[in-house]
């Protein structure tokens, strides 16, 4: 689901809880050692995305918010915030070349650039929390 989240709209605010969950209260964001990425540099997007970042000149970045069900991926365009939000069942997670990490949910897709070692071990939590949260498997049952 992709959406604006410059303005505090109840609505909104509500689903996003509801499909992934409250944000960490500040005693497990202190535990888990942070639950947010860094800047990263935005390579490569699918088409929905790349239509809102062509609309100004700014360098195209954003920045990984970790819940407790899944992320919220945050960018601007023009003066406007924009939340990718993904499910952790959703979230399909790759590292393509050394340097870059793809992220896709459904039709919506972004490539980020690795180049320091916090960014490679904010991926690492990142897929740790979405092995701890998945489904069982049908062995497991």
């Amino acid at each position: 689901m992709l959406v604006n989240i410059s303005y505090n709209e109840p609505k909104i605010k509500s689903t996003i809880d509801d499909l992934i969950g409250k944000p960490f209260t500040l005693r497990e964001r202190w535990s888990m050692g942070g639950i947010g990425s860094g800047k990263l540099m935005i390579t490569q997007t699918s088409i929905d995305i790349h239509n809102l970042l062509v609309l100004d000149q700014n360098i195209n970045q954003c920045n990984i918010e970790l819940r407790p069900k899944g992320i919220i991926i945050h960018f601007r365009s023009l003066l406007e915030t924009y939340g990718l939000i993904i499910p952790y069942y959703k979230l399909k997670l790759y590292k393509g070349k050394a340097q870059e990490y793809s992220i896709y949910k459904d039709q919506y897709s972004i490539k980020v650039l690795a180049n320091t070692k916090n960014i490679h071990s904010f991926f690492k939590k990142l897929n740790e929390q979405k092995t701890k949260n998945a489904p069982p498997s049908v062995d497991e049952i």
